[in-house]
C-alpha cells in the first residue's frame, strides 16, 4: 500500500484573448493556452478550465490550465518537499 500524500502543490497559469472585436474566437485562446504548454517543455497537464465573462464585443474567453513539473513528481515520489 502507498502513502496518500495530504496535500500537494499545482502550478497553474492562466490565458486570456486580447480584449476587443476578437476576444471572442475561441480557437485563437485554445492555440494560446497550446503554445503556453508547449513553451514549458514536459509538464503533466492535470486540468484546463475555460470561462467566458460577457462584454459589448461577445464572451470575452479566458483559460486556466494547471500542471505539474517533472522535477516536482520525482520530488513528491521520494517523499521530499520541493525546494524554493
Amino acid at each position: 500500500m502507498t502513502d496518500i500524500p495530504t496535500h500537494w502543490t499545482v502550478r497553474h497559469f492562466s490565458r486570456a484573448n486580447p480584449a476587443g472585436p476578437e476576444c471572442d474566437s475561441v480557437p485563437a485562446l485554445l492555440r494560446r493556452l497550446a503554445d503556453s504548454v508547449e513553451a514549458l517543455g514536459p509538464v503533466e497537464v492535470q486540468d484546463v478550465v475555460i470561462a467566458a465573462e460577457v462584454t459589448e464585443h461577445g464572451p470575452w474567453w479566458s483559460g486556466t490550465v494547471y500542471i505539474h513539473l517533472p522535477e516536482e513528481e520525482d520530488e513528491e515520489a521520494s517523499g521530499s518537499a520541493p525546494s524554493s
